[in-house]
């Protein structure tokens, strides 16, 4: 009898996937322009959960909030990885 778990599960991209890169550049905008590192600040964001570490200047912390950390990772790893193609 197999295993269910030898079976790779598909996931499938939701409309509002396509927003998290718009979301992570203007969070990223307004990061840099508090002058925090947006690198970091996001990273610990999406680590922790902890919407602290991102700004509410121009409604970033909004903003984020508004997505699921799994579809920011997603979003990141595809444009990392699409970036890498291209390189």
């Amino acid at each position: 009898m197999p295993d269910v778990n030898d079976k790779t599960v598909h996931w499938r991209n939701k409309p509002e996937e396509r927003k998290a890169g718009e979301v992570l550049h203007k969070v990223y905008d307004a990061l840099k322009e508090k002058g925090y590192s947006p690198i970091d600040q996001i990273v610990g964001y999406l680590l922790s959960g902890d919407p602290t570490y991102i700004t509410s200047h121009q409604g970033a912390r909004n903003l984020i909030r508004r997505l699921e950390r799994d579809e920011l990772l997603e979003e990141l790893v595809r444009s990392y990885l699409e970036g890498q193609e291209r390189g």
